[in-house]
């Protein structure tokens, strides 16, 4: 038989959430690890009191109760693995796995049994229905009856917040069985009372998290945080891990403390409790207890006075209570030398530390991502500047955290640390330089969408756009330079050659010049077909209907000052982000009501096109005569131009052969009858004043005498 069993989806049942997770058995014991929070269960082999097997909701459940009185279940089994798990049991624990079925009668009478941290409610020998007592947060009792309070479960739609036991009246005197039920609850229930005094204080704390001063009671089971405005107790059970992180200015330092479940406020969640302090400010400290009470209970990790920075106190204090290690950076140094980064996440900025085994981002709002957790990260362009990037990390559950506006300078320090910790990089091949290629990450990863390489393909898009509408702007200032002779082929051969060139960075800035021009000119004739496209463009009538907005933008343009009021100070790019996030939490409800408005309003701009496209046709036959008429002017001009060249060729040699003869005489009464020969002739006169001035010939003059 094989030393350990190994069962993948398993889920622990934690206080009403079901937390799934890898359990182990083994020779030793049974482990319990739970993939969200990373929380391990170790339950000793030699501490294993009874094992049952039954048929639960998600198949089939295990229930494991140890011999100090604790309870652990864990659901999801196929019922074919019983069998492997008895033997199992059998030869390691030497248990046998017993086989209870509960009782599904209906009926609602029966006894209550309290078993260690279990209350049961029995019908005959079968269970109906357990509830773990450290469920309960509150009992309250009345005539004949005990009332149950649940904490809230939050990962659940639908809680369980209370439960009713009636209790009858009993002949027995001295003794009311409704006190007695309460009193068995209240002994293991999870209800916070502040009995006694507290072993220290501290004072007017600056809390980040939730935000303001408290002060903190320092008590044997848990933490009391009171402040002016709420006060929360924090059992020791519920803290995961600490934290101690140096602020980046090396003048203040982070506490964090980390919850499961979480402090709750109204609907709000605190997973993390992060304190603030200067590295400046000193306390003398004196537990109220004695020396001997000290030493017995924290085995010298604390002694009755002590003094020194109030972070290292605060964190001592709560790591002798919570006797769990504090998580500090390990060997990370950024461009700067601090051991964190300056980035922003969402809507705030703040600082990412890489620790040995995770990241964890302060403050608001704080991020822990274990690596064990983590399916790969991406390093992608910034999508406001060159001169930052963000870093993507993606879970196994598909949950994605974008830390954006980190220094192009941390670029490499980040790098090598990803890849010493042997993360999978989604983009590898970028550390040598972060102005890659795209055509590089084509294939990379075939199967997934890379943001980042479709970034890339926008930006050359918008930069070949630009070329072209630069070309086209130089070309229009040589048109009158523009040769009309030359061949298209030709164009195209040193236009490409040209391109070449300028890229390059081996050619002259002399060969550059000398080759502009006709670039520019040939740019034109190549470009000559496309610059009649913006034309329309240009001539857009501006009383034409505009164009309706989406959904998103009619919501956006009514809520813009909402979010600027709620956020004061924020930047646009941060607005746009914010109203995004708000946009997609949005409920499909809310969403049904702007789509129907932009609905309205996309049928309000197809009602008013067609009243304007029928308008627009009357106008665009007056032009279409108008332009018509035009031509038909041109073409009576380009007539006369032709006239004009005939005569003045005639009237030009008809002056060269004046000039051999000698000049004669003319008459007022010739120069008369010769201008009013006909009407045409008079205007062709007129208008060219050189061709009027020059003298007939002999003969033209005797045929006017005659």
């Amino acid at each position: 038989m094989a030393d350990t069993l190994e069962f993948n989806e398993i889920y622990q049942e934690v206080k009403g959430s079901m937390n799934d997770g890898r359990l182990r058995l083994s020779r030793q014991g049974v482990i319990f690890k739970n993939s969200k929070t990373g929380k391990v269960d170790n339950i000793q082999a030699s501490e294993l009191a009874e094992g049952v097997w039954r048929r639960v909701a998600l198949g089939h459940g295990l229930k494991l109760l140890t011999k100090n009185g604790h309870v652990y279940k864990y659901d999801g089994f196929r019922e074919s693995e019983f069998d492997k798990l008895s033997d199992f049991f059998k030869a390691h624990y030497r248990l046998e796995l017993a086989e209870k079925d509960l009782c599904v009668k209906g009926w609602n009478w029966g006894t209550v049994r309290f078993g260690g941290q279990l209350l049961s409610f029995d019908i005959g020998e079968q269970p109906v229905f357990e509830i773990p007592l450290s469920n309960v947060s509150q009992c309250t009792t009345g005539k004949n009856e005990v009332t149950l309070e649940f904490h809230q479960n939050d990962d659940a739609e639908v809680s369980l917040m209370e439960v009713r036991f009636y209790v009858p009246p009993t002949q027995e005197d001295g003794v009311d069985p409704v006190e007695a039920f309460a009193q068995n609850v209240l002994s293991k229930a999870d209800v916070i009372q502040a009995t006694g005094d507290a072993i220290c204080i501290f004072r007017e704390l600056q809390c980040l998290t939730p935000r303001g001063r408290y002060d903190i009671r320092i008590y044997p089971t848990f933490l009391h945080l009171h402040g002016k405005t709420f006060d929360y107790k924090i059992p020791y059970t519920t803290v995961l891990r600490l934290f101690l992180l140096p602020h980046k200015d090396q003048r203040q330092m982070f506490f964090v403390i980390s919850l499961d479940p979480p402090i709750k406020q109204g609907q709000t969640r605190y997973h993390f409790l992060i304190l603030l302090f200067s590295k400046d400010e000193d306390i003398s400290l004196t537990l109220n207890m004695n020396e001997e009470e000290v030493e017995k209970r924290f085995e010298g990790r604390l002694t009755k006075n002590m003094s020194g920075s109030l972070y290292e106190m605060v964190s001592r204090v709560m790591k002798a209570l919570v006797n769990r290690k504090i998580t500090v950076p390990g060997n990370f140094q950024g461009h700067s030398g601090a051991q964190c980064i300056t980035c922003s996440y969402k809507a705030s900025s703040g600082l990412l530390y890489p620790l040995e085994r995770g990241f964890i981002y302060v403050h608001k709002p704080p991020v822990h991502i274990r690596f064990d957790e983590i399916s790969f990260v991406n390093f992608a362009r910034g999508t406001t500047t060159t001169r930052s990037f963000d870093f993507e990390i993606e879970t196994k559950q598909g949950t994605q955290y974008t830390f954006s506006s980190i220094e192009r300078e941390e670029y490499g320090k980040l790098f090598d640390f990803v890849n010493a910790k042997k993360l999978n990089i989604k983009n590898r091949g970028l550390k040598e330089g972060m102005k890659q290629s795209y055509d590089e990450y084509a294939d990379s990863d075939e199967d997934q969408h890379d943001a980042y390489l479709e970034r890339m393909k926008e930006e050359g898009k918008i930069r070949e756009e630009n070329a072209n509408d630069s070309s086209d702007g130089s070309g229009e200032e040589t048109d009158e330079s523009f040769n009309p002779g030359e061949e298209d082929d030709d164009v195209a051969e040193e236009f490409d050659s040209n391109a070449s060139a300028s890229s390059s960075s081996g050619d002259g800035d002399s060969d550059r010049d000398e080759k502009k021009p006709a670039k520019k000119a040939k740019i034109v004739k190549d470009r000559k077909p496309r610059k009649k496209q913006p034309e329309s463009k240009k001539g857009k009538d501006p009383n034409a209907p505009k164009r309706p907005m989406s959904a998103y933008m009619l919501w956006l343009n009514a809520n813009r000052e909402k979010i600027k009021s709620d956020h004061p100070g924020i930047s646009i790019t941060d607005l746009s982000k914010k109203a995004g996030e708000l946009w997609k939490a949005m409920s499909k409800e809310k969403k049904e009501e702007w789509d129907r408005k932009a609905e309205d309003a996309r049928r309000d701009y197809e009602k008013a096109m067609k009243e304007y496209s029928v308008g627009s046709k009357s106008e665009s036959s007056k032009t279409e005569r108008s332009k018509k008429k035009k031509k038909k002017q041109e073409k009576q001009t380009k007539g006369k131009v032709e006239k004009k060249s005939a005569a003045s060729k005639s009237l030009s040699s008809t002056k060269s052969t004046a000039k051999n003869m000698s000049e004669s005489f003319k008459s007022k009464e010739f120069v008369s009858s010769d201008e009013s020969s006909s009407e045409e002739s008079k205007k062709e006169d007129s208008e060219e004043e050189g061709v009027a001035s020059l003298p007939p010939s002999s003969e033209e003059s005797a045929s006017g005498s005659d």
